[in-house]
């Protein structure tokens, strides 16, 4: 048996043949990485044994915890079957199933799903399936090849993606690849473009949006947004009732509504998805992360019997949606998926996952204390601390001063593990959580904030 190699060696391996994702890697270089070899729980596990929390759900993808017997086993069980074939003309029985689960759980009104293989491709399937409905479908409604989007959305990184998305950090340098979209400013509340204040202001902020949509609704094929919670913008949290007036909208200018649900769906709001906190059915939804509790790559775009439709026709019409991807509807991915689904079910996950939510908002207060906290979000079990120099004008901190990644090393030196959004704090923990784990990552956190902020 070979030799497992030390984590010094691995550590060597990793900065000679790696080039890791959203990493400065000259810095990277000169740090010793933190390499996690097995996880429990809420818990990760490193080369040397050290336990940490998972504060970000491995980076909101995981939702029963690490390592769920019932997860495990529906991937063991599966692959004494057969790990993968291809659903270009032939199709295998979880995938199958996994689609008629969705549409059971969905907003009402999606009937179909449609493969891919994570929360970009999901939306650049939406994006494609969009434009190709009205050209088949309904051209009369004009010559729709655009999309409006808000500002600051990140919606993935493959190029439709970044084409609606809008953070400049990560999208400026590609801009001369991207296809011309309409943009409209967020709800953020804290930082409204509008200098107004919710609830006075009436969400005056739909207002351009409507110009927008009746000006241009025939070159539109559509709106596409986060639901309830701009999840990379720094977790910013749409106003009650936002969702449902931008559904009301793009139905009555003829635009089709996108919904982004890859960070909200799987209950990371408190409900399945984050559109059945407002009774609102979308014409396409994007959903990953969470799909298969962690454990496996697999998205799906849904959609409605009135958008399948515009896909009918004879084998010379060419109507067929030409797209499609090698492990589309991976049996391993697909299988685990359904297993995470009766998970939700068996284990009354949304229903157990209420009083943590409330919880956590409990837990979150005494953080308004510390001078530099500006802002406090939370939707569901998703939570966001924005650190300010100066909480008075909300001067936010410099770039240059890197508040976000020292919090997140004070917090790794106790345990936990972070991923911040630059000065914005993200926390947002594995659904499975208990409450006495969930307020030791706080407590970390807080304490974190407190002792960096309170230095130079």
């Amino acid at each position: 048996m070979a030799r497992q190699p030390s984590t010094k060696q691995l550590s060597d391996w990793d900065r000679k043949y790696l080039w890791h994702p959203f990493t400065q890697m000259q810095e990277w270089e000169q740090e010793k990485p933190l390499i996690i070899e097995k996880g429990k729980g809420s818990y990760l596990i490193d080369t040397d044994g050290k336990k940490y929390l998972d504060g970000t759900s491995s980076i909101w993808v995981n939702l029963h915890g690490h390592r769920h017997p019932a997860l495990d086993r529906a991937i063991k069980k599966q692959l004494d079957k057969i790990a993968h074939s291809t659903f270009l003309g032939l199709s295998n029985p979880p995938a199958i199933q996994l689609a008629r689960a969705l549409i059971r759980v969905a907003p009402k009104g999606l009937t179909r799903v449609f493969y891919s293989d994570n929360g970009s491709t999901a939306v650049e399937v939406a994006l494609k399936m969009a434009v190709q409905y009205w050209q088949q479908r309904r051209l009369e409604a004009g010559p729709k090849h655009t999309f409006l989007h808000l500002k600051l959305a990140y919606h993935g990184d493959t190029i439709g993606a970044v084409s609606v998305g809008n953070i400049k950090l990560f999208h400026s340098r590609f801009t001369s690849l991207l296809f011309p979209t309409v943009e409209a400013d967020p709800p953020y509340c804290y930082r409204c473009p509008l200098r107004l204040t919710y609830p006075s202001c009436q969400m005056a902020c739909l207002d351009p949006i409507e110009r927008i949509l009746k000006e241009r609704h025939r070159e539109l094929a559509g709106f596409i947004i986060e639901p309830l919670v701009q999840a990379a913008a720094g977790m910013i949290t749409a106003p009650p009732g936002y969702l449902k007036r931008v559904r009301d909208l793009c139905t009555k200018y003829h635009v089709l509504l996108i919904v982004d649900e890859v960070a909200t769906g799987f209950g990371r709001t408190g409900k399945m998805f984050a559109c059945q906190h407002e009774g609102v059915t979308p014409d396409l939804m994007a959903i990953s992360k969470g799909l298969t509790g962690g454990y496996m790559p697999l998205a799906a775009t849904l959609t409605t019997e009135e958008i399948y439709k515009g896909f009918l026709g004879t084998y010379a019409d060419f109507k067929s949606f030409f797209h499609g991807h090698s492990y589309t509807g991976n049996p391993l991915g697909c299988a685990v998926a359904l297993a995470n689904l009766d998970v939700f079910q068996r284990e009354k996950t949304l229903a157990r996952l209420q009083p943590k939510i409330k919880t956590m908002a409990r837990l979150l207060q005494p953080l308004w204390q510390l001078p530099h906290v500006g802002d406090i979000r939370q939707r569901g079990f998703m939570a966001a601390i924005e650190l300010v120099e100066n909480r008075v004008t909300r001067n936010p901190y410099s770039l240059e001063a890197r508040m976000g990644h020292r919090v997140t090393q004070e917090a790794r030196r106790h345990g936990l593990l972070l991923r911040p959004l630059g000065h914005i704090m993200v926390l947002m923990p594995p659904l499975s959580t208990d409450a006495s784990t969930l307020a030791r990552m706080v407590a970390i956190l807080h304490h974190a904030i407190a002792t960096v902020t309170a230095s130079p």
